[in-house]
């Protein structure tokens, strides 16, 4: 076999991993930014004052290697050690996190009950989205780790997508990429469309283009290279990027005519549907077992074609979500019952996942059926509390230590503007990597996948030992994460449209 036939059939009939796995590794990197804020406010606590900003090596640095360093351990040599991993942090963060409690409580007059009490009934300010921002730039993330990843032998095969049927960590990827992107959408953010609703769907036609061109320079670049592929993901030209487009033109076109308060029938009805033609149509046999791709496009595309409408499910449910989390709430308590009420839609659609996976059949992200938009969407609900629950202690340990300068989604509010707290915070949040990643999401994952084509054509990615993989991908991902750093520190906002 040649080293492209070698490397398809590494990445090839794959099964996945068990739900429980995959929600387990949504705790990580809530308790990854939880050790990283309880690490400066410790800082904070033993110097008086905290010297901030850093350098920006020093905060790239720190950031790497508190929040991307764990991440690419737990998907290779710590990935079967996982549970361990995540106790053992979970088991630290809450020891600083009592210290810096205890140590606060007895310098203050009040007694704790009334901290907490005080805590809940407190205000809150916000430049950006809470937790949603943060839940953007990990998809990004931990899309970027992976599609490198994938192709050395220390990144475990569970964890790759699966042929037809089952549940990997990539898999999960997929919907969680077309979920984050609805968050933020114009409906999502309730803007109104502004003249006629033909004149708005020709514009959300145009605005596609650069996934559109995106899509073609991947599918001519392959092409090209010879760069290995996997045919039953999307098809011989197809791919994600214009999957992407297709769900966005789609999804607004419905949502100009369909009102967006009531998307998640929406989703319901296209995700419902679409099983049921599966199930009483020969469709699911044709996508599966068909394959003879010569004889048109669609032949040659079926997955990548037929899988849109789950997507677009996806998507649409992800509207109604983001319309909900963008809700006006400036209280503590306020924000606790919406992660509150996103944990309990998680439990109803897993529940909904395992009694379609019992009387329909398992999730395919081959053919995005129902039982993976349900995932999809139930999974990233899951990791979208995790990541509100990390943000709310942060604001916790800053209101507790009154250091402020900690990065999170949420700041204590201020009765009076203040000129040098406001420069501080601005000057900290230009050195965060979080930051950096959510200022140029699209350049981030563009950045990704040029620099994993770059290294199969450099390296032999079968081939290599456990020890140098790391360092290969350690490597990878800080190039990535120093150019966006970099741009961001700059105030480089790269746009393609």
């Amino acid at each position: 076999m040649s080293q492209r036939d070698l490397k398809e059939a590494f990445i090839s009939n794959l099964n996945g991993t068990t739900l429980q796995e995959v929600g387990l590794g949504s705790f990580l990197t809530p308790l990854c930014l939880i050790s990283r804020g309880l690490m400066l406010t410790l800082y904070h606590q033993a110097g008086g004052t905290l010297p901030l900003p850093l350098p920006l090596i020093s905060h790239l640095l720190l950031d790497f290697c508190v929040l991307i360093l764990p991440l690419v351990l737990s998907c290779t040599i710590l990935s079967d050690a996982l549970h361990q991993v995540i106790l053992g942090l979970a088991f630290i963060s809450a020891c600083v996190l009592s210290y810096i409690y205890r140590t606060n409580s007895h310098c203050s007059s009040r007694p704790p009950q009334n901290t907490v009490s005080n805590f809940l009934q407190s205000h809150v300010q916000f430049n950006q989205l809470p937790f949603v921002t943060i839940f953007r730039v990990f998809v990004n993330v931990k899309t970027a780790i992976s599609i490198l990843a994938v192709d050395f032998s220390i990144f475990p095969r569970r964890y790759a997508k699966t042929e037809t049927y089952g549940t990997g960590v990539m898999d999960f990827g997929v919907g969680a990429y077309v979920f984050a992107n609805a968050l933020v959408c114009p409906e999502a953010r309730g803007k109104n469309i502004s003249g006629s609703k033909v004149n708005h769907i020709v514009k959300q036609l145009l605005s596609v283009w650069p996934l559109v061109v995106l899509g073609m320079g991947r599918l001519v670049s392959l092409k090209i290279s010879g760069y290995h592929e996997h045919v039953t993901e999307y098809g011989i030209h197809w791919n994600f990027f214009f999957t992407l487009a297709i769900v966005r033109v789609v999804a607004s076109v419905l949502l100009a005519v369909l009102p967006a308060s009531r998307a998640w029938v929406i989703a319901l009805l296209i995700s419902g549907f679409y099983q049921l033609v599966l199930e009483t149509s020969g469709l699911k046999t044709f996508i599966i077992h068909n394959k003879d791709r010569e004889i048109g496009f669609l032949h040659a595309n079926k997955e990548g074609v037929f899988s849109a409408a789950g997507y677009v499910a996806i998507y649409i449910a992800g509207v109604q979500v983001g319309l909900y989390v963008m809700q006006p709430r400036t209280q503590v308590r306020q924000w606790l019952k919406a992660l509150f009420n996103l944990f309990l839609g998680s439990f109803v659609l897993y529940t909904a996942l395992f009694t379609c996976q019992t009387l329909v059949e398992p999730v395919s992200r081959r053919l995005a059926n129902l039982p993976f938009c349900l995932w999809s969407v139930a999974q990233s609900l899951f990791f979208m509390t995790c990541l509100g629950v990390a943000d709310m202690v942060l604001l916790f340990s800053k209101r507790t230590s009154g250091c402020h300068l900690v990065p999170s989604s949420w700041n204590p509010h201020k009765k009076q503007p203040d000129s040098i707290y406001d420069k501080k915070t601005s000057d900290i949040e230009r050195h965060c990597l979080v930051q950096a990643v959510s200022r140029n999401q699209l350049l981030f994952f563009l950045l990704a996948n040029v620099m994993t084509g770059l290294t199969n054509s450099i390296v032999d990615t079968l081939s290599c030992s456990s020890s140098f993989s790391l360092v290969v991908l350690l490597s990878y991902m800080f190039v990535n994460c120093s150019v966006i750093g970099v741009l961001h520190h700059c105030g480089v906002t790269v746009k393609f449209w």
